[in-house]
């Protein structure tokens, strides 16, 4: 399964970087890309869309499913 959540504040690839290895550490991905331009991350798995909106606020960034 495939999830697009968007993530303001990413300003730079080490952003990107950031948000990439917090998703990869939520239970149940398999992958994680994040774009700071369309500001959005997409992630594989099937991890709980709460936990990706977690992940990502406590690497201090905004998400939203």
């Amino acid at each position: 399964m495939t999830t697009t959540i968007t993530v303001e504040g990413m300003s730079c690839g080490h952003c990107e970087q950031t948000v990439e290895e917090a998703l990869a550490g939520v239970a149940g991905v398999t992958g994680a890309s994040a774009d700071r331009e369309s500001a959005q991350a997409t992630v594989e798995g099937d991890a709980d869309v709460s936990a990706l909106l977690a992940a990502v606020e406590d690497a201090g960034y905004t998400a939203q499913a």
